[in-house]
Parts: structure tokens; C-alpha cells; sequence
């Protein structure tokens, strides 16, 4: 993917590390080979499943989004942009119209932290690329689609998003696979660039099947007066997910604030959490995360680190198991590097209790619909400052994970 060679070489001898956290995959059993699509109008698309995109928020219409990116395997099938002082095109494409952005490249997620991230640099298969230009401001969301059709198709994508100064981006990324039977691996690189006083709400909805692993590894550097603030919900069985994604917070007065909703089903295995290195004056972090087991296991983590004094952090975890073979487990930190920070945290795991579930049916409600009620109110989250278009989506992917968890 680089033309530098020491970002290659690094890669290549990375290319056996494990991950530090979670199962391993053998890269062995998965493909790069797949066929090659043309590029196509959005209403002219036909190789995806409509309903399982807009379940996971990408409507292939295009009906209020700035921008919209698909790619299918390896094949971009549509890169553009619908709003003056908007930019999406592929990776690939960006670094040939850009070559500053090599200075972006592999800057906040190393190349060589794990095979995983290796891989994606040795076996590049494109990716997004979505700027707002100094001042400007999404008027919709900007959506974009990672799909898996190919069987063992091991998908390697390197996103990178920038927000200029001054400017705000929304971005729906919605994943999913062409059918609930295909085996495949999502291999995705994202980094995340926001400069002085400038905004990038970040919502990622996973649609994907019992046979994908998923390996996401993502950061984010966010300036002076910068705002980032990051969505994740994935309602759907997973073979394995592991998801880490970090914050640096390196200007004053930047904030971050992760927000996490998951489900675990029987044999899935969910490695999720998120991490914040607060190292300038009035750095703000905020994560959230809401985790419930039907049978599977389930591991959040969350890292703080406050490196200077003045800063304010908190991490909250509730785990809901609703099966008695389910597993949550979670590991919460906070690192406190000098005197004068302010950080904290809570956790707690445990099961619907029996008095409320007697207390909703006394007023009226069957028990499934008591025990739904309950589930549907852990699962929300407060999510200030998204754009009213994202909340109806996260939402209607609660409504329709209610049925199968209960």
C-alpha cells in the first residue's frame, strides 16, 4: 500500500504477531482473491442484500447523506460525494490525488502491532477516505458500506478521516455480509484525524454472521478544541470480534466520548473496549459501554490514562447476562500518571431482577413484554450531539435485536 519501504519492512516482520488480546486466526485459511466489480451508480447497484444494509444504516438510495462509499471485497463499487467542502473517494485513490496523506498514513495505529495490521499492509484491498474541508459541515451524514460476498474472503481496508479546521463530519460506517452461512475475515485500519476546534461523530453498526471474524484496529488524534465522538453497535452473532479503538487526546480542551452496545450470542467470542491518553489541559473522556450475553462471551475492557493535571475521565460498564452459560467479563483501568487529575469509574454485571419483571406485569405487560421493556431500557444510551437521522437507526437496531434476544 506505502511507498515507504521502512512502514513495509516493519509490516513484514509483524506478519506471525499475535494480538496482544483476544483468539488468534489463521490468515492462512482466508483469501485476498476476489472478483473485480466496476464502479456504479448507487441506483444501479444489485450485488448487495438492500435490507441487511439498511439494517446495518446504509441506504443504498442515498436519501439524506452528503457522501456515500461502497465497497464490496476488494472492489470499490461507489465513491462520492454529495455536499460542497466534502471529500470521499477510496484510499487508494486519495493517496494518488493527495501525497501529502502519506504523512497520515500508519501515524496513530502501528503497522506493526499485530499480524492483523501487517496484513492490512500487505495485502491492501482499498478502503474509505472522507475529508471535510476547513468550515464545513455535514449537512447529512456521510455513509460507508464494508461488505463480505466472497466466501473465506479475508477483506484488508485502510480508512483514514480528516476533519479540518473548524469543520464537522457525521459518518455512518454500516457492515455486513451478502449471506448468514458465508466464513470470511474483515481486516479494518481506521484513523482518524481532527484538527483545531473541529467535530467527527463516528457511528459504526456491524451487521455481520456467525462464520466473521472481525479485527478492527482504529485511532484517533484530536487538536485543540477538537471533538470526537464515537458510536459502536453490533446486535448481530459474530464468530469472534475484537475491538480496541484509542483516543489521543492531544490539544486543550479535546474531548472523546465512546459509546458501545453489544450483544453476545451462544459461540461468539467479543473482545470490545476502547482506550484514552488525555495529555493536554482540559481533556475531557467519556466511555460507555452496554454489554448483554444470551449465551456468549464477552470481555470490555477500558483504559484512561491521564498524563498532565486538569483532566476529567470516566468509564462506566453494565453488563445484562440473560443466559445462564453466558459470560461477561470486565477489566476497567485508570492510569493516573501526576497529581491534579480527576478520573473514575464503575462496573457492574448481573441478571433482569424477578421484582421488576412482577412489577411491569402488575401493571398490565405479559412477562416477554416486562423482560423486553427491561432489556430495551439497558440498552439505551444517551448519545448527545447525533444527528437525529443516526439515532432513528441505532434505534430501529435495537427494535429488531429484541426478538432474537428474548
Amino acid at each position: 500500500m506505502s511507498d515507504l519501504s521502512e512502514i513495509e519492512e516493519r509490516a513484514k516482520k509483524a506478519k506471525e504477531k499475535p494480538a496482544k488480546y483476544g483468539s488468534d486466526i489463521d490468515l492462512e485459511k482466508f483469501t485476498t482473491e476476489a472478483p473485480n466489480y466496476p464502479q456504479q451508480d448507487l441506483g444501479n447497484i444489485d450485488l448487495v442484500d438492500e435490507e441487511r444494509l439498511l439494517n446495518a444504516g446504509v441506504d443504498i438510495t442515498g436519501k439524506e447523506r452528503s457522501g456515500s462509499f461502497i465497497q464490496v471485497d476488494g472492489s470499490v463499487l461507489h465513491a462520492v460525494q454529495t455536499q460542497d467542502g466534502i471529500e470521499v473517494m477510496s484510499t487508494r485513490d486519495a493517496l494518488e490525488t493527495y501525497p501529502w496523506l502519506q504523512e497520515y498514513l500508519w501515524k496513530i495505529v502501528p503497522v506493526d502491532s499485530d499480524k492483523y495490521t501487517a496484513s492490512a499492509e500487505l495485502a491492501f484491498q482499498n478502503g474509505y477516505f472522507i475529508r471535510a474541508l476547513p468550515g464545513a459541515k455535514s449537512k447529512f451524514p456521510v455513509q460507508a458500506c464494508l461488505y463480505l460476498k466472497e466466501n473465506k474472503i479475508s477483506q484488508n481496508v485502510h480508512n483514514i478521516v480528516i476533519a479540518e479546521e473548524g469543520s464537522e463530519l457525521h459518518i455512518v460506517t454500516g457492515c455486513a455480509t451478502d449471506s448468514p452461512e458465508l466464513r470470511a475475515l474483515h481486516i479494518g485500519i481506521s484513523e482518524f484525524y481532527i484538527k483545531k476546534n473541529a467535530k467527527i461523530t463516528f457511528t459504526m453498526i456491524h451487521n455481520w454472521a456467525e462464520n466473521i471474524a472481525v479485527r478492527p484496529r482504529s485511532a484517533t488524534r484530536i487538536e485543540e478544541g477538537g471533538v470526537f465522538l464515537n458510536n459502536y453497535v453490533c446486535l448481530h452473532p459474530v464468530e469472534s470480534l475484537q475491538l480496541y479503538p484509542t483516543a489521543y487526546m492531544a490539544g486543550r480542551g479535546a474531548v472523546s466520548r465512546f459509546n458501545s452496545i453489544v450483544v453476545g450470542y451462544p459461540g461468539c467470542e467479543m473482545d470490545i473496549g476502547s482506550k484514552g491518553v488525555l495529555s493536554a489541559p482540559e481533556a475531557r473522556c467519556e466511555m460507555i459501554t452496554r454489554a448483554i450475553s444470551t449465551g456468549g462471551k464477552t470481555i470490555t475492557r477500558g483504559l484512561l490514562v491521564g498524563e498532565v493535571p486538569d483532566i476529567k475521565a470516566h468509564l462506566e460498564c453494565r453488563g445484562l447476562i440473560l443466559e445462564g452459560d453466558g459470560e461477561i467479563l470486565s477489566i476497567p483501568e485508570l492510569d493516573g500518571k501526576v497529581a491534579g487529575v480527576d478520573m473514575s469509574h464503575e462496573a457492574a454485571v448481573g441478571k433482569i431482577a424477578q421484582e421488576e419483571v412482577e412489577y411491569l406485569m402488575a401493571r398490565g405487560l405479559t412477562e416477554d413484554e416486562a423482560v423486553a421493556t427491561i432489556v430495551r431500557g439497558f440498552m439505551h444510551v444517551d448519545i448527545t450531539g447525533l444527528p437525529p437521522v443516526l439515532k432513528e437507526q441505532i434505534d430501529h437496531a435495537i427494535e429488531l435485536s429484541e426478538k432474537s434476544l428474548l
